[in-house]
């Protein structure tokens, strides 16, 4: 959650963090008993907020968010455009296509929104019922967009979404 962290950096933390220098974020709220694992919770007025609002950038754009091959080729071209100097910067692409890819494991996998806790920070990720892992959209774009990758969505999204299948109804 450490690139870009919607948790304030001037929320202090529940408990005290005896690791530090281990680039736990200062604002991390962990629990007592924490012993590593991601802790999550129920979705807040204000991160369904951010997911409309998300949503409806994505509409603007003329994004369809059950189509990864529309999200992949709209992230390339946010992308280009940022490194161009004629797009929006990082902050957005990466805050915009994290919401559209959450948005689709959201709809086509065994996933829903939550918020997500880790030693690195908080922010909005998708977990599965009964399932030990989670999966932080914004972490997945930021990482790349950091690397410099286009072309990646549709075949790590697809990846994604077929580890955990929505169940037939």
């Amino acid at each position: 959650m450490g690139l870009f962290s919607r948790r304030p950096k001037d929320e202090s933390p529940d408990v005290t963090n005896d690791r530090a220098g281990d680039g736990a974020d200062a604002g991390t709220k962990l629990p007592e008993d924490f012993d590593g694992r991601p802790v999550t919770s129920p979705l807040t007025d204000a991160e369904r907020d951010r997911i409309a609002a998300g949503l409806a950038a994505l509409r603007a754009r003329g994004v369809d968010v059950d189509d990864l091959a529309a999200i992949g080729a709209a992230y390339d071209q946010a992308f280009t455009e940022a490194r161009t100097g004629r797009g929006e910067g990082a902050d957005v692409v990466v805050e915009t296509f994290g919401i559209a890819i959450g948005e689709y494991l959201a709809r086509h996998s065994a996933r829903e929104w939550a918020v997500v806790t880790d030693v690195f920070g908080t922010d909005l990720g998708l977990v599965a019922a009964r399932a030990d892992t989670v999966i932080v959209p914004h972490n997945l774009v930021g990482a790349r967009w950091m690397r410099g990758e286009t072309g990646w969505v549709p075949g790590v999204v697809t990846h994604l979404a077929n580890l955990r299948p929505r169940p037939a109804p």
